[in-house]
């Protein structure tokens, strides 16, 4: 899946010049963490988070007044706070490039971009419910988890047991296992009993890891 099916277009904007205030008022009303920058021509510039502005802010313990602290924060503009040339992607990235830029980067989001002009963002936020998909997470079933022998054909062989019973497949992860040797899996399905999926599964598995219904 690339990210142009799951990014936010036109997403809201700030700009250079526009105060930390307006700034932290138009999140509010947009309901959002972060901003796009863009300059006069709509070239993308920098983003702006809740986070950057929180750390400009005066602490609770200040001795400014709200009026004082106010008067500040309406002189402090967003180029002074923002991130200058964010990291950025463009929209037939990979949804996956895309979280692993945003993990070892520790980024809360990515503008998506064309050439310079901003065309949408992807956040932390659509990397969850992505990952809520990707386990079915808002299916009922029966979700097992097991350590499988890393070997070609070993997943399709699972897959075809499932299927001979007719059950429906809702998701079906592989990661990491122990050791080079092995993978650990986790499958969800629907339409039978924890037992008949343990029962089913047993002979192609080397440990069972977890077994329930969600």
């Amino acid at each position: 899946m690339i990210i142009a099916r799951r990014m936010t277009r036109n997403p809201v904007t700030a700009t250079p010049d526009m105060s930390i205030g307006e700034a932290s008022d138009l999140m509010k009303r947009e309901k959002v963490h972060r901003l796009p920058v863009l300059d006069k021509d709509k070239n993308l510039i920098g983003v702006i988070t809740e986070k950057d502005i929180l750390h400009a802010s005066p602490s609770p313990a200040s001795s400014l007044s709200i009026h004082e602290m106010a008067y500040l924060l309406s002189k402090l503009t967003v180029r002074k706070l923002m991130t200058k040339d964010p990291v950025t992607i463009s929209e037939d990235t990979t949804v996956e490039e895309a979280a692993r830029l945003m993990s070892d980067q520790d980024l809360s989001c990515l503008p998506v971009v064309n050439g310079t002009k901003l065309v949408g963002i992807v956040t932390k936020s659509d990397m969850f419910r992505i990952l809520l998909e990707l386990f079915g997470a808002r299916h009922y079933g029966v979700r097992l988890s097991f350590l499988v022998e890393d070997k070609p054909g070993t997943i399709a062989r699972i897959s075809q047991a499932l299927a001979d019973k007719g059950l429906d497949i809702i998701s079906f992860g592989t990661f990491a296992g122990t050791d080079p040797t092995n993978a650990i899996c986790t499958i969800k399905v629907q339409g039978c009993t924890i037992e008949e999926l343990v029962e089913i599964i047993k002979p192609f598995v080397s440990e069972i890891l977890d077994v329930r219904e969600v």
